[in-house]
């Protein structure tokens, strides 16, 4: 199981995947030339719901597909501080998934 971790320290924000920097995943989508960004909406925090999403997911097409909703409903949500495990992005996309079809009937 993957832990994501994000913080904002003296020097600047940092993402991290079991330890690691988080790859931006510019090669699928720029979304900002700035990096990562959360706690509102707008092209950081996109740019961090893409490579959370490709990191997990290991598809690009279904994380792309998937940034948007990604990004309002959890990436514009976090704290200063905030740590996510592959079980938790499971079930923030199933929630996710079950609004949508909420919203839809």
């Amino acid at each position: 199981m993957k832990s994501f971790v994000g913080d904002r320290t003296i020097d600047g924000i940092k993402v991290t995947v079991d330890g690691r920097p988080l790859d931006q995943r510019l090669d699928l989508h720029r979304y900002t030339a700035n990096g990562f960004e959360w706690s509102y909406e707008g092209p950081e925090p996109r740019q961090l719901a893409l490579a959370m999403l490709a990191e997990h997911l290991g598809d690009s097409t279904k994380a792309l597909a998937l940034v948007e909703p990604f990004m309002t409903g959890v990436v514009a949500n976090f704290g200063n501080e905030w740590e996510m495990t592959s079980a938790d992005i499971d079930a923030a996309l199933d929630a996710l998934r079950g609004n949508a079809l909420r919203a839809a009937s």
